[in-house]
């Protein structure tokens, strides 16, 4: 499914943008006066999409090396209800999403950084990667969610 870097941005950017469609739609059904557990549903989701979106932008800005500027506007994006879309599109158009995932070491003195080498363990198991991924975000996600909702619970 995630045959590209490219193919997975774009999978989670879209994501990403239907699941403020979710949160949006719930708070205005809350408004509306449907259950407010609406927006405890969409808002769970698109927390955990948002979260695995900035996980896969970290993920590619190490794999494609982009800057720091461009790594900080492509997690960034997130945060603005659809920006992802945009920011996916530029990246391609940009070329910072082109090629393949980068299994091999080349004559590049960049992958003989230990992130290169790691990352490239981790590609040659993308199972190992999907599950720490996964770990990962449901840890924060955890822990965000012990901590409480965005502006407290009302």
């Amino acid at each position: 499914m995630f045959t590209t870097p490219a193919r997975l941005f774009r999978v989670l950017a879209i994501a990403e943008a239907i699941t403020w469609t979710l949160l949006i739609g719930a708070l205005i059904g809350r408004a509306t006066g449907l259950p407010p557990v609406l927006v405890t549903v969409a808002g769970s989701i698109h927390g955990f999409v948002f979260l695995s979106y900035g996980a896969a932008a970290v993920l590619l800005a190490f794999h494609q090396r982009w800057g720091v500027g461009v790594a900080v506007l492509a997690i960034a994006s997130a945060i603005v209800p659809y920006a992802t879309i945009p920011a996916e599109i530029w990246l391609h158009r940009s070329g910072r999403l082109a090629g393949e995932w980068r299994l091999e070491q080349t004559e590049d003195p960049r992958d003989a950084a230990w992130y290169d080498r790691t990352m490239r363990w981790f590609l040659h198991r993308p199972w190992v990667l999907a599950l720490l991924i996964v770990a990962a975000v449901a840890a924060l996600f955890a822990a965000l969610l012990l901590i409480g909702p965005p502006g407290g619970s009302h």
